[in-house]
């Protein structure tokens, strides 16, 4: 976390450990405010990857799921990188800044992506860094999101992944039924627009925004998850994050042979279940009766009437039985309603 935004952080009444906002003082109010907002959350736990160099481009169409060339100053994507056998290192969101390529995802993976994206750039003109700290970075959700944003910086982006370059800021819109930001830019930018927004939006702490991604259907990869999905089983094909006319990158085999010949047997759902304590990524998820899982928990978050919402990858065929967290007879998960459409198989 940027030194200058983190003091800012904690003037405004943040409580940070280990560079990740726990909350602003209130962590239940904060949840229940995150239902139709409007909220502000810092996103320092996410971090950030530079990609540089006349062979960016290049370079990153050669080793991503998505087509990079969609890439502009007005378009961001999601996208992943997979080993040979097609199950991903990473999922990340993907924008162009002042030239200059950047890849979000979490902290805990930063470290190791970058250093496997490293092995690859050869001859490659390509400078790749860990670019956490140069900037600051927040999210704003809520139904008047769209309307604060447009009053302050007399325009915004108004549909998924389109971007808004503005004051210094990278302003990205994001899928979600609940209007979504993330805004990227130098500290001293970045500290404007919140203070601003502070008037009327609440502060949150990151499981807030962790819960907006798990509603809206938007998986993250954790450590313990790194090699354990194709793109496919989480959902990455609804989400339009695969390409299947680009050219070869690590994995596409198994990616296209997915899609045009198997069946896929896992898939994202979307579970609430009625504990205190979020699971971690990769808690098993049991059929009712049967000791070997039938899948695992790829991101969760306390809600805010209670309990908690989580991502699962789980069988196909073992979603019309009654499903477990942890063991066979653990709490039970009650499926929820993705915001889109996702086909069996």
């Amino acid at each position: 976390m940027h030194n200058e935004w983190q003091r800012f952080l904690e003037e405004q009444g943040a409580r940070i450990e280990s560079g990740r906002v726990v909350d602003f003082g209130d962590a239940a109010a904060e949840r229940q405010a995150a239902s139709g907002g409007p909220v502000i959350a810092d996103l320092s736990h996410y971090g950030l990857i530079a990609v540089e160099g006349e062979d960016a481009r290049e370079f990153l169409q050669n080793q991503f799921g998505n087509d990079i060339n969609a890439v502009s100053d007005s378009e961001a994507q999601l996208s992943s990188y997979s080993n040979a056998k097609g199950r991903m290192l990473a999922i990340f969101q993907v924008f162009l800044r002042e030239g200059v390529y950047y890849l979000v995802l979490p902290a805990d993976i930063l470290e190791a992506t970058l250093k496997r994206l490293r092995m690859f750039v050869l001859r490659s003109q390509v400078t790749l860094t860990d670019a956490s700290d140069e900037m600051a970075r927040f999210g704003l959700a809520g139904e008047r999101a769209p309307e604060l944003l447009g009053d302050m910086l007399d325009a915004r982006p108004e549909r998924p992944w389109q971007v808004l370059q503005k004051d210094g800021l990278t302003v990205i819109r994001l899928p979600d039924p609940l209007p979504r930001f993330a805004i990227h830019g130098p500290p001293e930018a970045v500290m404007t627009l919140w203070r601003r927004l502070a008037r009327q939006a609440r502060p949150v702490g990151a499981e807030v925004w962790t819960w907006l991604n798990i509603r809206a259907g938007l998986p993250d990869l954790h450590a313990e998850t790194v090699e354990a999905f194709v793109p496919q089983m989480a959902n990455l094909e609804a989400l339009d994050a695969i390409s299947f006319r680009k050219g070869c990158y690590p994995g596409q085999e198994v990616v296209a042979r997915m899609h045009y010949l198997g069946k896929l047997k896992r898939r994202m759902y979307l579970a609430h279940a009625g504990i205190d304590e979020p699971p971690a990524p990769g808690t098993a998820v049991h059929a009712e009766g049967e000791e070997q899982a039938a899948g695992k928990v790829v991101e969760s978050a306390p809600a805010p009437g209670g309990g908690v919402d989580l991502l699962m990858v789980v069988q196909i065929a073992s979603i019309d039985r009654p499903l477990h967290l942890g063991a066979a007879d653990g709490p039970v998960l009650a499926l929820q309603e993705l915001p889109y459409t996702v086909t069996a198989g």
